[in-house]
């Protein structure tokens, strides 16, 4: 498992992200958290409750992985890898065991329901005792299996909370199970007073259904971490040095390998392809629905589809160093993180849950002394009606619907917090080189010192074949089809240029005056002897860039370039974006300075910047947005990650963001102001524990309702707002 699953970024730092079956809410992630996170070498634990995925970083010389999968079965959770077999296998037995659990729930309530009606009847047609007592055994029959068996859930998790020492929704649940069940055997043992069988089968029938429904739509809030993970084909074709072929296993793959791919198979790891040119479907990874031209010495990725084929190519990394590891791994840290305001949420959560069992006492006791008859049911009513589960779901199912959305539509959420504060950016700051503009190469402009131009630009683009940088996409773009030469002893110098040894040469490729050139705006290829070429390279606009900045300007926000270009260049691409706010030759410093001025000034701040060379400037920014393909996805530090370098998605993000924000302002609302009136009336005894558990069911449902409407709907860009955490925390927690 540790080869293909755990991400080893340094000797002292692995990622392994796993599912983890028998979670079931908040409180289990917590419990998961704390646990976990005593482990001598663990750094990080992320948990995302409805998705029941854990992610941790450790350090695996202080404790192995082995160790802390030990330590989550011994809370009660069986872990699994993340792959399709487990997968598969855990939504079969979680979806199989679920509905066995509410088909028992609903045989047990129709029956005790049905000897219910039967001693209600008797109480008015002059029932017998042993009569009465007769249906009253037949009512506990009916009932023993749906607590003992359909109520099991609630009563371990119950249980797992009482040993963490932290109270959270099971225990209130459990609690009102245990004492309904045992109120009414007592009185069927003593044969006086009142019987609940039928309101405790329906309480667990209906918390069932609810956790049912909820079951469906939190596989459906996973279904794209979940295609992800079945995208990466299990088995692959590797080339013989010999030139046969045999099938292997994608875990027994080694960089270095080489594989062959058919026309409409997945890709098994990243490679850099070995053909001449292919077309690639990276729908899944990066949004864009049109296949890509991948071209001789470009980096396929792992679980994109072959269009067109057979082609071969040199694996460079398996497992979970490719990309596609690297996107789950951002999504699953991006649900797993607690933005400000869930943190705040679950707080007052935990302290709900004391104020309730206390509230539950209260009401017993009041009761006692005025109607002793009616004590019972007023405090079983006020302990189901206040159970918090709508609370603790109304920040995550809202964020983790807004990622899966998001990463649909080719946006990376890597930051939680992200999209709560892209919600409420009202100035957007844009580099220019690779961020609103592409390079391409001017052929007119361009010369051969020495030999032609075409074999010098393949020299060049082999150079530059392993570089994400905008130019050398440019140059391997501008060499088009031709077979690229196998480069040895490659080195990048940062800031100036790459060189490589190509048939015992060395070439340097890159600036002129790194290359004793005069020059300073052509890149200047050089061997040994001198110069062979120089290449001129001219910018354009982005297709989408032009429409992306008339609707931020429709949208009420501000929009500024800042670009360390000459001011000419800068000039011109600000005044075909119609963009007034822009600076020129501005250093990383100045494009810091820059940013501080906008947030003193009262701006919340998101940086849209490549990814590249950016990485200070968007550090800076209240929101970082970064554009990348490639290597960059597996190695996101931004914020928000556009993935397929679409600059429109930064629309549908902040549109996304904003619904979020709303949803999950709605959802605290309604859980506050449904206890706020439920509870109320239910210690007035005017509740009955039936009505009480439908109630608190309806609420937690119309929170995963809520949340699931996030991104149905295309929303018209809203006018900006200076609602923060602390004020949507006060306003809907106060």
């Amino acid at each position: 498992m540790a080869r293909l699953h755990v991400r080893m970024h340094a000797a002292d730092r692995a990622e392994v992200v796993v599912l983890v079956d028998g979670m079931r809410c908040a409180a289990c992630g917590w419990l998961i958290e704390r646990a976990l996170g005593a482990e001598p070498g663990v750094r990080e634990v992320g948990v995302n409750a409805p998705a029941r995925r854990v992610r941790l970083v450790f350090d695996p010389r202080d404790t192995p992985l082995s160790h802390l999968l030990t330590a989550l079965a011994r809370l009660g959770y069986d872990p699994h890898p993340l792959d399709l077999a487990a997968l598969d296998a855990l939504r079969q037995r979680e979806s199989r065991d679920a509905l066995k659990r509410l088909v028992v729930a609903g045989l047990g309530t129709m029956q005790a329901m049905m000897y219910a009606v039967a001693l209600y009847a008797g109480q008015f047609d002059g029932m017998d005792v042993a009569t009465r007592d007769f249906f009253r055994w037949l009512g506990f029959l009916v009932t023993t299996p749906v607590v003992l068996y359909a109520a099991r859930p609630f009563f371990a998790g119950a249980l797992r909370e009482l040993r963490a020492r932290h109270l959270s929704m099971d225990t209130p649940v459990a609690l009102a199970i245990a004492l309904i069940y045992l109120a009414s055997l007592i009185a069927t043992l003593g044969r006086s007073g009142e019987i609940y069988f039928d309101s405790v089968s329906m309480f667990v029938l209906f918390l069932l259904g609810a956790r049912y429904v909820e079951m469906r739509a939190r596989h459906r809030a996973g279904d794209l971490v979940d295609a992800l993970a079945r995208l990466q084909p299990a088995t692959a074709e590797r080339v013989a040095d010999g030139g046969g072929s045999e099938t292997v296993g994608v875990h027994e793959l080694q960089a270095g390998d080489r594989v062959r791919v058919a026309a409409g198979a997945g890709v098994p790891a990243d490679g850099v392809l070995l053909d001449s040119a292919c077309h690639v479907d990276e729908s899944l990874l990066t949004g864009e629905s049109t296949p890509r031209r991948r071209l001789c010495g470009d980096t396929l990725m792992a679980g994109t589809l072959l269009q067109d084929g057979p082609v071969e190519l040199r694996v460079t990394q398996v497992g979970a160093d490719t990309v596609l590891a690297g996107i789950v791994r951002m999504i699953t840290r991006a649900a797993s993180d607690k933005p400000a305001l869930a943190r705040v949420a679950d707080e007052h959560a935990r302290r709900f849950v004391l104020r309730t069992l206390a509230l539950t006492a209260l009401t017993a006791a009041a009761w006692s002394v005025f109607d002793p008859a009616r004590a019972f049911d007023a405090a079983i009513a006020v302990l189901v009606i206040s159970c918090p589960c709508a609370f603790a779901l109304a920040v995550p199912a809202a964020l983790t619907r807004a990622v899966a959305v998001l990463a649909r539509r080719g946006v990376l959420v890597v930051d939680g917090d992200a999209l709560e504060r892209l919600a409420q950016v009202d100035t957007v700051v844009f580099d220019k080189t690779g961020t609103l503009t592409v390079p391409a190469l001017d052929r007119a402009r361009s010369e051969a010192r020495r030999g032609d131009l075409d074999a010098a630009l393949r020299i060049a683009a082999a150079l530059e074949q392993a570089s994400t940088h905008p130019l050398a996409r440019a140059l391997r773009a501008a060499a088009g089809d031709a077979t690229l030469p196998t480069v040895r002893e490659r080195h990048e110098n940062a800031g100036a240029g790459v060189e490589g040894v190509i048939d015992g040469m060395r070439y340097r490729l890159g600036r002129a005056d790194w290359n004793g050139e005069t020059d300073d705006e052509r890149l200047v290829l050089c061997d040994q002897h001198g110069t062979l070429a120089r290449f001129a390279m001219h910018e354009r606009p982005r297709v989408e860039a032009a429409a992306t900045v008339a609707a931020l300007h429709d949208a009420d926000l501000h929009v500024v370039l800042l670009s360390g270009d000459r001011r000419e260049r800068v000039a011109r691409i600000a005044e075909a974006l119609d963009i007034d706010d822009w600076q020129a030759e501005a250093t990383p410093a100045d494009k810091l300075a820059g940013l501080h001025r906008l947030r003193q000034e009262g701006g919340v701040v998101a940086m849209v910047g490549d990814g590249i060379n950016d990485a200070p400037v968007l550090a800076g920014a209240d929101v970082a947005v970064a554009l990348g393909s490639g290597a960059a996805l597996a190695q996101a530090s931004s914020g928000l990650l556009l993935a397929g370098d679409r600059l429109d998605r930064l629309l549908q993000a902040r549109t996304v963001a904003r619904e979020m924000l709303a949803a999950t302002r709605r959802n605290l609302r309604w859980a506050i102001g449904y206890n706020l009136a439920a509870v109320p009336l239910a210690a007035l005894g005017l509740v009955p524990p039936w009505l009480a558990a439908i109630g608190m069911s309806a609420s937690s449902l119309l929170v995963l309702l809520q949340s699931l409407r996030i991104g149905r709907r295309s929303t018209q860009p809203a006018s900006t707002g200076k609602t923060t955490v602390a004020a949507v925390s006060r306003e809907a927690l106060a």
